[in-house]
């Protein structure tokens, strides 16, 4: 059982940063697939960002790439995911994922465990 818990989301104007952590118990972190997702207020969850088990490969939804940046620290069972020049589009609930297989994907149903989520809040 993996347990994850998100911190670091807030309120923010629209061209500012934030940087979301996600904190993972257990001793396998480090052999699974990670992600992040978000979800809007009447909208579906959507896919954020994805990486391996060891970092070597990323994934990134058109419309965060470039802006949004995600990594990862085994030793220190910790997710990231860096947040640049924010949009108002980008204001949701934000939740990581982890998926047992290792191996990054974009459907919600590769992931295995999922956190509660951290709000993020951009003002135009």
């Amino acid at each position: 059982q993996v347990q994850l818990v998100e911190s670091g989301g807030g309120l923010v104007q629209a061209g500012g940063s934030l940087r979301l952590s996600c904190a993972a118990s257990g001793r396998t972190f480090s052999i699974y697939a990670m992600g992040w997702f978000r979800q809007a207020p009447g909208k579906e969850r959507e896919f954020v960002a994805a990486i391996n088990w060891n970092g070597a490969s990323t994934y990134y939804a058109d419309s965060v790439k470039g802006r949004f940046t995600i990594s990862r620290d085994n030793a220190k069972n910790t997710e990231y995911l860096q947040m640049n020049n924010l949009k108002p589009e980008d204001t949701a609930n934000y939740y990581c994922a982890a998926a047992r297989s290792g191996r990054i994907s974009s459907r919600n149903g590769e992931y295995d465990y999922w956190g509660q989520g951290t709000q993020v809040t951009v003002s135009s």
